[in-house]
């Protein structure tokens, strides 16, 4: 019986170091195609700070294709994407609270819906793909104009600018600002 009891502990460790190591090893190349990036802004006592994936353009067409028009996107590649920040802002005449919230986007052709959300979630959507994002959980949406860039940026790109203060998501020919105020 303890012989046996030995036997079946070592196959479940030995299970389980494989599946670790598979993960890591998928979580690795997925890293590799679109790597982590981390946005830090600080202006006087604000600070602003978003945590995303680099999806890459790769030739594909991106808007409408990749990314569908009109359906909920994770706004970036693997994780869900967070935006903390240690002030209330005001973004389109509405007030966001300070904290940590998980960052989507709604991407159509002329205008974008971004949506904070004040759940967290660990990888943004499902092993079907879906989203995971709750949209009781919002806590705001703003829509935004789309502006059409001359050329393409390769890396999916987030940003914050100082002056306007603005959040803006740049990926293919396609850019949106978000102005805020704190």
């Amino acid at each position: 019986m303890k012989k046996a009891l030995k036997w079946f502990l070592l196959v479940l460790a030995i299970v389980l170091m494989v599946v670790f190591a598979g993960f890591q090893f998928m979580k690795y190349n997925t890293k590799k195609a679109s790597p982590e990036d981390r946005v830090v802004f600080t202006q006087g006592d604000l600070k602003l700070e978003v945590f995303y994936n680099r999806p890459g353009k790769k030739g594909r067409v991106i808007f409408g294709e990749l990314v569908p028009y009109d359906q909920v996107w994770r706004t970036g590649a693997n994780e869900a994407t967070t935006f903390t920040t240690n002030k209330p802002l005001t973004i389109e005449g509405k007030v966001l609270k300070a904290g940590a919230y998980t960052l989507w986007t709604i991407p159509g052709q002329d205008r974008w819906t971004v949506i904070w959300n004040d759940r967290m979630y660990p990888w943004g959507v499902d092993f079907d793909q879906k989203v995971q994002r709750r949209p009781e959980h919002d806590a705001l949406q703003v829509q935004v104009p789309v502006e059409r860039l001359a050329g393409p940026v390769e890396l999916f790109t987030i940003a914050v600018q100082e002056a306007p203060l603005a959040l803006t998501l740049s990926w293919d020919d396609v850019r949106v600002t978000v102005p805020m105020a704190h």
